[in-house]
């Protein structure tokens, strides 16, 4: 069991490489991955958030994450630049780590009966199934349980997702609240794609790629 825990972690990884350097970084990867008996990678289609290049680059040092050849990426771009630019800019991210960012987020549940629990679970649930486009938060303030949903900048923004949701909500409202960057492009907040992820082989035996 913790040898198939392992291998599932390492797909895991396989997934967000493929996200973070592309397809030859994740076929490199794909290489050196041992499949155990019995299982099979297989192509499956993942939804992923849309890249939210506000937040993209925060609390990293940029001249650290450039694209290398070692990482599997394309191609190698190196900075020459001051030293006194490195030192300021990671006295900039030490002195801005804990910052958050405020804006504006749709309340649709607020309760602390006793089946607040059970009913806020449900209630995060049924809405990131039918809008998998929005983000949906789940908190606990005592004594209530909060489900919010969206990430907006300001409250005009979060008043246009309000009136489209207020039939199926009917007591949401608009909260004050520190927020995740929002998605860039809001035509298109999620992507699909498809990535190798491990499956039980269908004759119970490893099969190739």
């Amino acid at each position: 069991m913790e040898y198939i825990k392992k291998i599932l972690i390492n797909t895991a990884s396989l997934v967000a490489l493929y996200f973070a350097c592309g397809a030859a970084a994740a076929a490199q990867q794909l290489d050196t991955l041992v499949i155990p008996e019995g299982y099979t990678l297989a192509d499956s289609v993942v939804t992923v958030p849309a890249p939210r290049v506000d937040s993209s680059l925060v609390g990293k040092d940029i001249f650290d994450i450039m694209p290398a050849k070692d990482a599997g990426c394309a191609a190698d771009v190196k900075v020459h630049q001051s030293q006194l630019i490195r030192n300021s800019l990671k006295n900039h991210i030490a002195a801005n780590s804990g910052r958050a960012l405020d804006g504006y987020r749709i309340r649709i549940f607020f309760d602390n009966r006793q089946s607040a629990r059970t009913d806020s679970e449900k209630m995060e649930k049924d809405f990131s199934a039918a809008h998998p486009d929005i983000p949906v938060y789940r908190s606990y303030v005592n004594p209530y349980f909060k489900v919010t949903v969206g990430d907006f900048r300001t409250k005009s923004e979060a008043m246009q997702l309000l009136r489209s949701i207020v039939k199926e909500y009917p007591t949401a409202f608009v909260v004050k609240e520190n927020i995740n960057y929002p998605a860039v492009d809001r035509t298109r907040p999620t992507v699909t794609d498809t990535v190798k992820v491990l499956r039980p082989a269908p004759d119970g035996q490893r099969t190739s790629l």
